[in-house]
């Protein structure tokens, strides 16, 4: 069946050609034709409504406090000395203060791990589902891939039985499983995946019957296992119902760009491919949430392109030595401005109805906020995008100001013990929830809904 009408008033091929991309893009205004057409993509379009679109960055090991933080509020703020790098970009950020997970505090090592679910883990208790991953059993129908996780280290999210998904480190291989087709042809990739189905058959069936033989905490070992395995079935079957769809095809000057591995050693290059890779499977609608783990909270990659040869973790434990805080504040700096760069090209990219920035919310952050002591109150965030899903933004919203506090007299301590109890950040990932069209009223711990970002 073909999309358009009999008389599209420009040749579809021909236009996405010039963008780097042949196929399967959203439909464009001037390619709309009197009936509805087949792709996801379209008849949101049609109905009037903007595709959402998630993306969630970490950063490991909280920040340099005193060049990150804010001092005022509202939209008279002035950017602090780390923030200042996102100056063009002031219109469509709300840096963030005052936010924190009650059940993190004194739990650093597991902060980032949370940082998603705001779950209360330890003791024998399993995480919970992250934002994200509700997100993406959300939006699964209409894309290929349900979600999207990259990682220099490190993971974050985390499926509804509580077990961490891992994250593709190797940029080449993510650009491939997104847009290549297989080299021995689809019956070939059909056959290996029906042949992976039946081993996770006879998998779950034998254990299915050592469940029966097993003390208790076999069994909740064994329940974890196999619910990977199930992991592993729910993806090969959502492969093999895509087959038939052809991936799109990417000019070779863009391949080229995108398909290699590039080391850590050149961190900022590549930072830049994950957000290029990010932005274009935004823009050809393979998936609509993604995850980005720049660092894990153990390490956290070095900076060699900015003569910083100590990892973040390093970093942050600089127990007031100012070599090391000024490292940590250009390392803080440095991420940001590869965020400032991902904004760009998501401002720079369009679909049908605007921007992809427009409808894609963009959250950058921490766990911690002190690391030299492990501080998991206070966390370091900025939002961005989805104006077009209701979002407003020009404005520093700080609840830490909101609740009377005087960062002249304590910048530190709030980094312990939250000013407002009732800032949660539970509450953010359930704004964001609600905004990519997921009906709920709560998630996790939260207690309402920011409407200091959508009032």
């Amino acid at each position: 069946m073909h999309v358009l009408s009999s008389t599209p008033r420009i040749n579809r091929r021909h236009v996405l050609r010039g963008l780097g991309v042949s196929l399967a893009l959203p439909m464009l205004e001037c390619m709309r034709s009197g009936a509805a057409g087949i792709s996801a993509t379209a008849r949101a379009a049609e109905a009037g409504k903007r595709i959402a679109r998630s993306v969630f960055i970490y950063l490991p090991n909280g920040v340099n406090n005193w060049d990150w933080q804010i001092r005022e509020a509202g939209r008279g703020y002035k950017l602090s000395k780390s923030l200042a790098v996102l100056e063009k970009h002031r219109e469509v950020i709300t840096p963030i203060s005052g936010l924190h997970h009650p059940h993190a505090l004194g739990h650093h090592h597991g902060c980032q791990g949370v940082w998603l679910t705001g779950a209360k883990v330890g003791d024998g208790v399993r995480n919970t589902i992250s934002v994200d991953q509700l997100m993406a059993g959300h939006t699964a129908k209409q894309t290929r891939y349900a979600s999207l996780e990259l990682a220099a280290e490190g993971s974050l999210s985390v499926n509804a039985d509580g077990v961490g998904l891992p994250s593709e480190r190797n940029l080449a291989v993510a650009f491939n499983g997104l847009f290549s087709e297989p080299k021995d042809g689809i019956a070939a990739q059909r056959r290996r995946l029906n042949r992976k189905e039946s081993i996770l058959d006879v998998v779950l069936e034998e254990a299915q019957g050592l469940d029966r033989q097993l003390g208790a905490a076999d069994r909740g070992r064994l329940e974890q296992y196999l619910t990977s395995v199930r992991e592993v079935e729910v993806r090969a079957k959502r492969a093999e119902g895509w087959l038939d769809t052809p991936r799109p095809k990417i000019e070779a000057a863009v391949a080229e760009k995108l398909n290699r591995d590039v080391g850590l050693d050149k961190l900022g290059e590549y930072m830049r491919t994950v957000y290029d890779i990010v932005a274009l499977a935004f823009q050809t609608d393979m998936t609509r949430v993604v995850t980005f783990c720049t660092g894990s909270e153990g390490r956290g990659p070095a900076i060699p392109e900015r003569g910083i040869r100590q990892e973040r973790h390093a970093l942050s434990h600089h127990n007031g030595n100012p070599t090391l805080m000024a490292d940590l504040a250009t390392s803080d700096r440095f991420n940001l401005e590869q965020f400032g760069y991902l904004l760009t090209r998501l401002a720079e990219t369009r679909d049908a109805d605007g921007p992809l920035l427009d409808s894609s919310m963009v959250l950058f952050g921490s766990g911690m906020a002190y690391g030299h002591s492990h501080g998991v109150a206070n966390m370091p965030l900025v939002l961005a995008g989805g104006s077009a899903l209701g979002l407003k933004h020009g404005s520093n919203v700080d609840f830490n100001l909101a609740a009377g506090h005087d960062y002249e007299k304590d910048l530190i301590g709030i980094c312990f013990k939250p000013v407002d109890p009732k800032a949660r950040m539970s509450n953010l990932l359930l704004t964001m929830a609600q905004r990519m069209g997921i009906e709920t009223a709560s998630f996790s711990d939260s207690t309402r809904e920011l409407t200091e970002l959508t009032g």
